[in-house]
């Protein structure tokens, strides 16, 4: 994950850009529903300081009352009209979620991992990073899954959302319109680094697109291992949890780590190949005093080379 995150741009009345082809069908709804909302209540409120006003009591009429008792057209109106607005909220509520629900069948299918407190997009051709890049005017359907609680994958400026689910998978699918730099959140509280969990998204010109994944896909085996491994250590979020500067976080600093002796709950453990290895593939099993087992496994997600590469990296923060 870059440190500096891209942010979401406004571009109207409360509402982040229009950047997906539903966008405008959504956004449709909810500007109805808000004029209809203030016409309402300065329709309610506005008769209610009227009668206030009309039926108050004064010293020369202190039981100011109405004669009026039923209004049948009256009660057919506030009935009627209500009833009918219900039925378009209804029609475009539904016409929207059919339009966000069901993914064309040529979609490109990008598989999201969630997990305590990161990301993961594996894309078509294996590649995998922790930032979202799609293709401009291409259908693109995101598989979801989690690798420990419920989370929830937000892209606000294309108006979707919907939850990674532990043991499932759920779908969503939009349309990029705008060439843009911006955040997919998770809304689903998912523990202390919770307001951390983000990525950014990156739209991109389909040919722009095929040429990045061309070279993430060559990158990781031209690189050094130590430069491929502070890659991944950005890739794979693990600056979200481990910092390089000596300063704690939600678990210890990858700071001059290498060749120091640990206290973990079996006992006391020199930090090496082995251990390092043991703890990117099952981190559980000797878990660091005064830090919780809230690691998730890396297993089946890293290539050999790929912790041998992470493992370089840890060597040289001396």
């Amino acid at each position: 994950m870059n440190e500096k995150l891209n942010q979401i741009a406004i571009d109207g009345f409360f509402l982040p850009r229009q950047s997906s082809s539903f966008a405008h069908e959504i956004d449709a709804g909810w500007n109805f529903v808000t004029v209809l909302s203030i016409v309402f209540f300065v329709l309610v409120v506005g008769a209610m300081f009227t009668f206030m006003w009309k039926y108050r009591r004064t010293p020369a009429n202190p039981q100011a009352t109405s004669t009026l008792a039923h209004h049948f057209g009256l009660e057919a109106v506030w009935t009627v009209i209500p009833t009918a607005l219900c039925g378009v909220l209804f029609i475009m509520g539904w016409k929207g979620y059919l339009a966000a629900a069901v993914a064309p069948s040529d979609a490109i299918e990008i598989q999201v991992t969630a997990q305590k407190w990161a990301w993961s997009f594996a894309y078509p051709n294996g590649v995998i990073s922790n930032e979202l890049r799609v293709p401009k005017d291409k259908s693109v359907k995101l598989i979801l899954s989690s690798k420990d609680v419920i989370h929830s994958v937000y892209l606000p400026e294309f108006r979707v959302k919907q939850d990674a689910v532990p043991g499932t998978y759920t779908t969503m699918w939009f349309r990029a319109t705008e060439i843009v730099n911006t955040v997919l959140q998770c809304t689903e509280y998912c523990g202390q680094s919770h307001s951390n969990m983000l990525s950014n998204v990156f739209v991109m010109e389909l040919d722009r697109w095929n040429a990045w994944l061309e070279k993430a896909a060559a990158a990781d085996t031209s690189m050094k291992p130590e430069q491929l491994g502070e890659q991944l250590y950005t890739r794979f979020a693990c600056l979200t949890c481990h910092s390089t500067d000596g300063s704690p976080r939600v678990g210890p600093t990858f700071k001059g780590l290498f060749g120091k002796m640990e206290a973990c709950n079996t006992g006391a453990v020199k930090v090496d190949e082995a251990y390092l290895r043991e703890s990117i593939l099952n981190p559980t099993a000797k878990v660091v005093t005064g830090f919780q087992p809230v690691m998730p496994p890396f297993q089946g997600q890293l290539k050999d080379r790929e912790i041998d590469a992470l493992i370089a990296y840890i060597k040289t923060l001396k």
